[in-house]
This record gives C-alpha cells, sequence and structure tokens, in this order.
C-alpha cells in the first residue's frame, strides 16, 4: 500500500465515522487526483486524493458549495482536510453518461444535460466571484496544441510562417470568445464528467469554473472528445439550446448563423486545447491512452475549419502538418 493511501486510511478512520469499510478505487482522471469508493455500514460516499502540491482542492470545494445552492446534483463535500488533500465526498453513482448514451438515450440525456446548463449559466456565479475566462487564457490554453502536440509529440520544428498562421488563427478564435455574452462556464462539461443519477445529470470535475463565453460548456458537451454524433444532430441541439438562453434572457436576439459561428469558432478553441493536453498527458504524466481521441478532436477542427475562410491558412496549414498522421476528415 503506497504512503499517500495509508495515509487516506488513516484520516477516512480518523475523521470519517464511518466505522468499518471497505476501499476501492473507482478512477483517476487526467489531473493527479484519484478517486476511492468506500463502502461502510452506512452505504457508500467517495474518498478523493488530490495531493496538496500537485492540486488545489480548495476551487473544488468552494465551487461545489456554490453548485448546489442551484440545486445542481453535484457531490455534497462531507469531510475535508485541505492541508493533506483529501475530502470526503457524497456518491452520485458510476453510470457515466458516455457509457449510456445511445441513439435511442441521447435526447433525453443532453435535454437533462441542456437544462442543468441552462441553471447553470442563467443563475451561476458571475465575473465577481469567478475567475475570467479572457484573452490570455484562451491563448496560452491553444498554445498547449503548438508546444506539446505539434512540437513535441510530432516532433515539428515550425517556420516562422506557420507560426504566423497559428498565431492569426489562435487571434481569430480569442475575438469569437470574446465577442460572446459572458456567463459561468464549467469548463469541462462533458460524458466523462456527468452521471445519470437523480436528479438528472450528477455533475462532477467543475474545480476549473470560471467566467466566459456562453457556447464553451455547449459545445463541450455536443461535441465531445470522447464521443461523436452526426452534425445535422449536433446543430439542432445547439439551435435548440439558443432557444433556451433567449428564453432565459442569457441571449438577447442574436440570429442562427451568428450563434452557430460562435459555437463552431469555440469548438475549434477547445480541441485544440484538448489535443494539446492529451499530448501532454502522454509524454510528461505517461497517459498514453488519450491520444486515442486526437483523431475525433482534430477531426472537429478539420470539419469546422474547412467551412469559414477566416481558418482557410490554418486548414491548409493542419492539412500539411497533422492529417498525413492521423485519421481525421480533411474538409
Amino acid at each position: 500500500m503506497s504512503e499517500r493511501l495509508q495515509a487516506l486510511t488513516r484520516w477516512l478512520h480518523e475523521t470519517g465515522g464511518l466505522g468499518d469499510f471497505d476501499l476501492r478505487q473507482v478512477s483517476g482522471d487526467a489531473s493527479f487526483r484519484r478517486y476511492f469508493r468506500v463502502r461502510h455500514a452506512g452505504g457508500t460516499c467517495i474518498a478523493m486524493d488530490a495531493p496538496p502540491d500537485k492540486e488545489d482542492s480548495h476551487p473544488f470545494v468552494h465551487v461545489a458549495e456554490l453548485f448546489g445552492a442551484l440545486g445542481l446534483n453535484v457531490p455534497r463535500v462531507l469531510s475535508a482536510d485541505l492541508d493533506q488533500g483529501f475530502l470526503l465526498l457524497s456518491d452520485l453513482g458510476d453510470r457515466l453518461y458516455l457509457g449510456e448514451l445511445d441513439e435511442t438515450s441521447a435526447d433525453r440525456l443532453y435535454g437533462d444535460a441542456l437544462d442543468a446548463l441552462a441553471r447553470l449559466q442563467a443563475c451561476g456565479p458571475g465575473a465577481d466571484t469567478l475567475p475570467p475566462y479572457d484573452a490570455a487564457l484562451l491563448r496560452e490554453e491553444m498554445e498547449r496544441f503548438r508546444h506539446w502536440y505539434l512540437t513535441r509529440h510530432l516532433g515539428l520544428s515550425l517556420e516562422p510562417a506557420q507560426d504566423a498562421v497559428l498565431d492569426t488563427a489562435f487571434e481569430t478564435l480569442v475575438a469569437n470568445a470574446l465577442d460572446q455574452p459572458r456567463v459561468c462556464v464549467h469548463r469541462d462539461y462533458h460524458s466523462r464528467n456527468l452521471l445519470v443519477a437523480e436528479p438528472n445529470p450528477g455533475i462532477l470535475d467543475f474545480q476549473d469554473a470560471v467566467h466566459g463565453p456562453i457556447t464553451y460548456d455547449l459545445v463541450s458537451l455536443l461535441r465531445d472528445c470522447y464521443i461523436a454524433w452526426p452534425t445535422d444532430r449536433v446543430r439542432d441541439w445547439a439551435l435548440g439550446y439558443r432557444e433556451r438562453a433567449l428564453e432565459a434572457g442569457l441571449l438577447a436576439e442574436t440570429d442562427q448563423a451568428r450563434f452557430l459561428r460562435w459555437f463552431d469558432l469555440m469548438g475549434v478553441q477547445r480541441h485544440l486545447k484538448a489535443t494539446g493536453i492529451f499530448a501532454r498527458l502522454k509524454l510528461r504524466d505517461d497517459k498514453p491512452a488519450y491520444l486515442n481521441d486526437v483523431p475525433r478532436t482534430l477531426g472537429y477542427v478539420f470539419e469546422v475549419a474547412a467551412r469559414y475562410p477566416e481558418l482557410a491558412d490554418f486548414h491548409a496549414l493542419l492539412g500539411e502538418l497533422v492529417a498525413p498522421r492521423l485519421d481525421v476528415v480533411n474538409g
């Protein structure tokens, strides 16, 4: 048993009030956090191990309280030792959206997720509480694609003209994000962080919440890095959410074309970020499995970039640098 697991077990015995219990790891994630299901005489709960030298758990506790106050189904913090990086949470189950979504369930499950998202955006914390999703952060995220994926993973040395194409595309994507209404952004709202639960959905991994573009969580959900749907179906879901947002007062009257441009280009920004993170997980953290999701993730980028003239040079560059190495659709 590792020292961390021994310390977690000792903490649970000392502070959890659980009596005898059984501890089984249920997941890790793309961070350094690990989760364990704790079975005891009174039921189950979840222990989170977040080493404090690698993960700051204060935002998790803070955002859990904020989101729970909105009536969203998030884990309740039952006990916490933030100095050690241990939390005891209520158990929302293990039925991830990713394993439950299919042709017959998608409309219902996404409908619930979109209802929860509308509540989060309409009633959630704002700029006075959350960090800003500003130009600097948007750019920094996309730089992960250049550094970790193109340079470190693919081993490319970009020429100045190629760097300039990336810079121009990044500025287009930043401008698109900043053009949008600002709302509470979960920042990782997708099928691996949503649970089929009661009430539905259970919402996880919200500690990086920010105040930012209205379409960010929407595109995270509907153009998920881990599961893909036909373009027309995604468009219908996105426009259905636009109607929700109009009714909730989150949007002024915005035509469909402008909203879809926001949505599409926001997705390009997110998927470049995600691709860079997947490469970093392999190279820095020895988690290579996420690279299996890169073809789907960059496939969205190729598909969208092919449809927007302002991204034509960017699309051509990706076709030159990336397409030969991946099974993606090159517009």
